[in-house]
């Protein structure tokens, strides 16, 4: 009988260690790709850091070339204290006729104070009673005595002693020291 080896050809052994090489190869591609994404992303400039970088050389070669230049000197801060100053407008513009005229006027109005809060917060309280007592100053006033800035500025210190006025009696004190106008409108 002749030999069953004989007819079957003869295994390779190269096919096991080919295969375990391939394998290899393959890990080690994958994890130069790993090392190198991980090299890359581990740099710590920013582009807009680069950037910044890059401008402030050339400002500073440019400074350089230019000559000598002035520096920024820091002022220093006043010793005495300044106090905060606080508005209030009133919601609804006054509008009344003038005195001995037949034209009227709209006016938006706004006080300050550099008082605490005590002081807006007794405004908002009683603003119907100077809305009224504004519109009764307003209302003595004609079309000669508000034109111009000193006869708007004489209708805002005369509207300001009325609120001053009317906060005394009902609060035992003013503290409104500025009288504004938002809106001025003469029809």
């Amino acid at each position: 009988m002749a030999d069953a080896t004989a007819d079957t050809p003869p295994k390779r052994k190269g096919g096991l260690v080919r295969i375990i090489l391939m394998v290899l190869g393959a890990a080690l591609l994958l994890g130069g790709g790993f090392g190198g994404g991980y090299f890359y992303s581990r740099q710590t400039v920013s582009p807009a850091d680069e950037v910044q970088r890059l401008l402030d050389e050339r400002d500073a070669a440019e400074a350089e070339e230019s000559g000598p230049q002035m520096e920024k000197v820091a002022k220093e801060m006043p010793a005495q204290a300044a106090f905060l100053t606080q508005y209030y407008e009133f919601p609804e513009p006054l509008t009344t006729n003038l005195k001995g005229s037949r034209r009227f006027l709209q006016i938006g109005v706004g006080v300050s104070t550099q008082y605490d809060e005590t002081v807006i917060r007794n405004v908002e309280t009683h603003t119907l009673a100077l809305r009224s007592d504004m519109l009764a100053v307003i209302s003595g006033f004609g079309e000669p005595d508000i034109e111009g800035k000193a006869g708007r500025d004489a209708l805002a210190d005369a509207l300001r002693d009325a609120i001053n006025v009317r906060l005394e009696k009902l609060e035992g004190f003013g503290g409104v020291e500025g009288v504004f106008f938002s809106t001025f409108v003469l029809q």
